[in-house]
């Protein structure tokens, strides 16, 4: 639990941690056991990038006022909660979320995320946009749609969503 109590989470702009790969021949902090410590107090995973055979690099940082929330991590906080984990900075950005509302609409992970209906029904009208989607893999396909999940208003979101159709169309 003390990984990031050595440093006051809010008086750093973040710190890149090493994670151990699976069956590290050296003991190192496991990426769940990272974002526990993370999401305890107020932090939250950010950019990952290679390091050796063995282990990689993962960028943890303070959360930033309005930072959306991923269902996986409103479930992990859920968990701490319940096992007393959760410190008082970490309840702070829950508390602000659940407040401002980003705490209700968090965004589903990729495994989960299905195709807005909206998005359905463009892509039926709309074969070049259809065609570039289905030549996606699923990575491509769900950057087509995370903007959209994680969109705070309906303003933002129909823009996110023409910008998205127009981008497809033009891949094809």
């Amino acid at each position: 639990m003390g990984l990031l109590a050595l440093r006051p989470p809010r008086t750093s702009s973040g710190v890149w941690l090493q994670i151990g790969k699976k069956n590290p021949k050296r003991t190192l902090i496991s990426i769940d056991e990272a974002l526990d410590v993370a999401l305890c107090h107020g932090w939250i995973d950010s950019q990952r990038k290679g390091f050796d055979a063995t282990s990689y690099l993962q960028r943890y940082s303070p959360r930033r006022a309005k930072s959306p929330w991923s269902k996986l991590n409103v479930d992990r906080v859920a968990a701490l909660t319940q096992a007393g984990r959760m410190r008082p900075a970490g309840l702070a950005e829950v508390e602000a979320a659940k407040a401002d509302g980003r705490w209700a609409v968090a965004y589903a992970p990729q495994r989960e995320a299905g195709l807005p209906d909206d998005l359905v029904a463009a892509l039926a009208e709309n074969a070049a946009a259809a065609a570039a989607f289905e030549k996606l893999d699923k990575t491509g396909q769900y950057a087509v749609v995370l903007p959209l999940l994680k969109a705070t208003t309906p303003k933002i979101r129909a823009a996110r969503f023409e910008k998205a159709v127009a981008k497809l169309e033009k891949l094809e």
